[in-house]
């Protein structure tokens, strides 16, 4: 009870690295009010913008602390995950103290059974018979614990016939051995075969670009592979991290709002051997519409990107995560090719992966495109406001028009009716 509690314990200090939904807390150091009075507003509010917390770090890690968790037992009622969870030099350290205390503990039964029986009297005595042979001591008694629990048998301490507890006492050790043994060696294989260790290998570009594609806007970033082995059935995932305030007043710290990276075309499922760009069109839909060049920089947003898929020597679910945040966006840049063919294969320069190079793109918004692409369409003399003016004098001038004509017909008639009285 005392490992497990203590596990318990050390994953709760560890826990920085699992994921929440709950708001990051930011303790601002607390100054004298004259130095706070004292402070020039507008460096203190440029500092600010600079320093973005990350709600996921570059290496995929969540930026998140657990705090004041009370019902810690539910660490222990998983307590095999609890052991993969923590960190290796806990988990080595737990591994080791679990079979010395075992052994230890069946040490000291045996000489318990050795001193009641009057084993210990009887050193030597060769009309005596044992409970166990050749055990003086509780040294003895821990190394023919170690012998049993192991299974090592060096043949020199034995059990004897003449002794039933000590029977008894054997077979318990052998089950309870065999699952202390199931137990630890499957946690350590678990902890050294999980899958999270090949999103080692799975890369993203530093930063995150946004320029013309296909005559649209597009945010884009760059993943990649560097093993040979693939990544089966990849998929991938964007998420936008950004405080919101509802129409009703409620304030929602690190919303989460999906990025659509190709989810209705099936271009987020991803043929991942050599790297790949992946492209968020900025639509009506995006969260992304609005936001041009100049306001970029004023907004505090991440972008969280999720990778996953099976690992194809395993058969395990892996997944990648990374982040970008404002500064981390470029306006206006392309990734630089990677691929190149040569005689009879593809070869990827993995030093250019990073690189980016500058491109003509517009500093207005998707949504500013939009509307200027809609007016372009339209004669060059006409805006909207002039063309429903002209839609309004032309109707005038056909409704004086007819009404010409219809006084036109009636003075016809009127001197018809004339020439006949006469």
């Amino acid at each position: 009870v005392f490992l497990f509690s203590m596990a318990a314990n050390v994953l709760e200090e560890d826990s920085m690295e699992q994921d929440i939904e709950s708001p990051v807390t930011i303790h601002q150091p607390k100054l004298p009010k004259q130095a706070r009075e004292d402070l020039p507003k507008n460096i203190s509010k440029e500092c600010a913008k600079r320093k973005i917390q990350r709600y996921v770090r570059k290496d995929g890690k969540c930026n998140v602390h657990h705090g004041n968790v009370r019902e810690t037992y539910r660490y222990l009622t998983d307590i095999f995950t609890t052991l993969v969870d923590l960190k290796w030099r806990f988990n080595l350290l737990i591994f080791v103290m679990v079979y010395t205390v075992t052994w230890l503990f069946f040490g000291m039964i045996w000489w318990l059974i050795a001193y009641m029986r009057g084993d210990m009297d009887h050193i030597g005595d060769s009309t005596w018979t044992p409970c166990v042979s050749n055990l003086n001591g509780f040294v003895s008694a821990f190394l023919f614990s170690i012998e049993t629990e192991t299974t090592i048998g060096y043949g020199y301490r034995v059990i004897t016939d003449k002794c039933p507890e000590g029977i008894i006492l054997l077979l318990v050790q052998s089950v309870l051995g065999s699952i202390v043994n199931a137990f630890m060696v499957g946690c350590m294989f678990v902890k050294i075969s999980q899958p999270k260790k090949r999103a080692e290998t799975l890369v993203f570009s530093t930063n995150a670009v946004i320029s013309m594609r296909d005559g649209k806007l597009c945010l884009m970033f760059r993943v990649g592979d560097l093993r040979n082995s693939h990544i089966v059935e990849a998929s991938i995932r964007a998420k936008l991290i950004k405080s919101k305030q509802t129409k009703e007043g409620e304030f929602i710290p690190l919303n989460q709002t999906d990025i659509n990276v190709g989810y209705y075309t099936g271009d987020d499922r991803l043929f991942l051997v050599s790297p790949l760009i992946i492209s968020h069109e900025i639509n009506q839909q995006s969260p992304f519409w609005e936001i041009s060049k100049a306001q970029l920089p004023k907004e505090e947003l991440e972008i969280v990107v999720i990778l996953e898929g099976m690992v194809e020597a395993t058969g395990m679910t892996c997944q990648a995560r990374s982040s970008y945040i404002t500064s981390e966006i470029l306006w206006g840049y392309r990734f630089t090719p990677v691929l190149t063919l040569e005689d009879g294969f593809y070869e990827v320069d993995y030093n250019s992966f990073h690189e980016t190079y500058e491109t003509n793109t517009p500093v207005y918004s998707a949504k500013e495109l939009a509307e200027m692409a809609s007016r372009a369409e339209l004669p060059l003399t006409w805006s909207v406001s002039s063309k429903l003016d002209q839609h309004a004098e032309l109707e005038t001038e056909e409704e004086e028009k007819n009404q010409e004509d219809q006084n036109e017909r009636n003075g016809d008639v009127a001197n018809l009716e004339n020439e006949s009285k006469v």
